[in-house]
């Protein structure tokens, strides 16, 4: 009796360690780019600096709480880089091509005319991958597809497994993401598509490598173009 009493008054704290594993890095990322960026741009490449390093420290910090939903699967990165690629041509086409109101606007922070020193500039472009190809894709999967369309799902979101989620979380979901972002008809089929990819693999890391495509790709896109609305 001693041991299942222990184990019960354990399991309220397990639930919000793995709770806030899949939602701290995330809230960290929307205070700094809600709450800090838009009034600091004289200092946006100290603060995003900043926010992708707190960001990585997290996410390196709760690893253990989902790093079995990374395993690699070549089947589904394959999947995953071809909506990676849809995915960059919805958005860039929507937004030239069909004329609607954005939510707001990004930083639009143009390196080669905000940043005078090459070094620097070259330094703070590298963060920016770092951040657009790899941390905003773990941590904002992590988040929408693996612990949000669950979560709505039903609230012990761990009993389900990867790729179970109800149709209002479905559509809750997209409507969330799409609202995070000011290009949000675009984000709206951005989030139809990797949640299809997910319940279609199974695979999270399929989901990561989709993301990592399309932003990846945009990032390219926006230093080829100078299309710096993107950033």
């Amino acid at each position: 009796m001693t041991i299942n009493s222990e184990e019960a008054s354990e399991s309220p704290s397990k639930e919000k360690s793995a709770w806030l594993a899949y939602t701290a890095p995330m809230a960290v990322f929307i205070l700094f780019t809600g709450a800090l960026e838009p009034y600091l741009k004289t200092g946006y490449i100290w603060i995003y600096s900043l926010k992708i390093l707190l960001v990585t420290i997290l996410l390196l910090f709760y690893r253990k709480t989902w790093n079995h939903e990374l395993r690699f699967n070549s089947s589904a990165a394959f999947w995953g880089f071809l909506v990676g690629l849809g995915v960059f041509a919805e958005w860039i086409l929507i937004d030239k091509y069909i004329p609607y109101r954005h939510l707001g606007s990004r930083a639009e922070i143009d390196p080669f005319s905000f940043i005078s020193n090459s070094t620097t500039r070259l330094l703070f472009i590298a963060v920016r991958f770092y951040g657009l190809a790899l941390i905003v894709p773990i941590m904002e999967e992590l988040f929408w597809r693996s612990f949000l369309l669950r979560y709505i799902t039903h609230p012990d979101f761990q009993q389900l497994k990867l790729g179970e989620y109800s149709i209002g979380a479905f559509w809750g979901v997209a409507a969330l993401f799409s609202l995070s972002h000011p290009e949000w008809l675009a984000a709206f089929l951005c989030a139809a598509a990797y949640a299809l990819l997910l319940r279609k693999t199974k695979s999270l890391f399929a989901c990561i490598t989709a993301h990592a495509v399309t932003n990846l790709t945009l990032g390219i896109y926006v230093l080829v173009f100078h299309a710096w609305k993107y950033w």
